[in-house]
C-alpha cells in the first residue's frame, strides 16, 4: 500500500521524524450480525477495515469512504466505540508515525463485499464466533461494538 501523497509531500519536509496521523477503524455489521474483515494486502492477515483520513476529513464520513474503497460496501456510522494511540511504529524506510485510532461501529446498508482496491487480498463477513486469526487489538473492537450502546472506551 503506498502511502496518500500527503503524507509523501510532508516526509519531503520532515524526512523520518515522527508524524501524528488520524486513523480510522469500522466495525461493520450485517442484518445476520456477521462482521465485514479484509484480508490485508500488505502482510496477509485479516483485519477491520481501517485506512487514514484526509487532512481535514471528519472521521465518520473518511471511514465510510474507506469501507467503499476497500469492499464495494455502502456503510453508516452508527456510534464511535473507542479512541486510542498506536505506536510509535518504525517502517523498514525508517519513517516513524503515531496513529491517533477511532473506532466506530457501522450498519451496512447496501453492497456484496468484494475486493474493491489493491490494498485486500480478499474480504468477507464472519461471524462473531467464527472469526479467522486477527490481532488482539481488532478482536477487543470487535467484542466492544457489539456491546450494548455505551460511553466511548478510551485505550492507553
Amino acid at each position: 500500500m503506498a502511502a496518500p501523497d500527503f503524507i509523501l509531500k510532508l516526509r519531503e519536509k520532515i524526512g523520518h521524524d515522527p508524524l501524528w496521523i488520524p486513523a480510522v477503524r469500522g466495525v461493520v455489521v450485517n442484518d445476520a450480525g456477521h462482521i465485514l474483515l479484509g484480508q490485508r494486502s500488505d502482510n496477509g492477515r485479516w483485519a477491520l477495515i481501517s485506512g487514514l483520513l484526509e487532512p481535514g476529513e471528519h472521521p465518520g464520513p473518511g471511514l465510510v469512504r474507506e469501507i467503499f474503497e476497500e469492499t464495494a460496501v455502502v456503510a453508516e456510522t452508527e456510534r464511535m466505540v473507542s479512541v486510542g494511540v498506536s505506536g510509535p511504529v518504525t517502517f523498514p524506510n525508517g519513517d516513524v508515525c503515531d496513529f491517533l485510532d477511532i473506532v466506530f461501529r457501522c450498519r451496512h446498508v447496501s453492497g456484496e463485499a468484494r475486493v474493491n482496491d489493491d490494498e485486500s487480498l480478499a474480504v468477507g463477513w464472519f461471524p462473531p464466533d467464527a472469526l479467522p486469526d486477527i490481532r488482539t487489538k481488532d478482536r477487543e473492537s470487535i467484542h466492544q461494538a457489539l456491546q450494548p450502546e455505551g460511553s466511548v472506551h478510551y485505550e492507553p
